[in-house]
């Protein structure tokens, strides 16, 4: 497992080690509220191009981001309101799941025996007032 102690206004930081760290295309990011899952995301959002948001009609679980051509980019899901993996396939999770883009997942456990086994597991911690720790772990090895 790798990780990184970084500030938050060092997130550049963390979106770099990602990017460099990359093996697929699905992120899953586990910790509590207010370690920075969500900020972490948006930038690796802005980092691999999405230049525009649309939220679908699933009021604010799922989020498409396109590229400056109207490509969907990537999906940003936040799980934590789901009852479970039935919810999540009444949402369509498969179809985003399939889509061919970035995937970034919050709160993964509530849908786990969905999740394809290349998911790049992202752990964030608190580690002081203004510090997070980054650990990684990979489902396919």
């Amino acid at each position: 497992m790798s990780n990184i102690i970084y500030r938050q206004e060092e997130i550049h930081k963390a979106v770099a080690f990602l990017r460099t760290v990359e093996r697929s295309r699905f992120f899953c990011f586990y910790g509590a509220l207010g370690t920075g899952k969500t900020t972490l995301i948006k930038a690796l959002i802005a980092d691999v191009g999405a230049v525009e948001a649309g939220s679908s009609p699933t009021f604010g679980l799922v989020h498409e981001y396109f590229d400056a051509s109207g490509n969907l980019l990537a999906y940003h899901l936040d799980c934590y309101r789901l009852e479970g993996e039935e919810e999540a396939l009444d949402l369509g999770i498969e179809e985003i799941l399939d889509a061919g883009c970035y995937v970034f997942i919050e709160w993964p456990q509530r849908i786990a025996g969905l999740l394809p086994p290349e998911c790049t597991d992202v752990y964030l911690k608190h580690k002081g007032l203004n510090l997070r720790k980054l650990s990684l772990g990979w489902r396919n090895e």
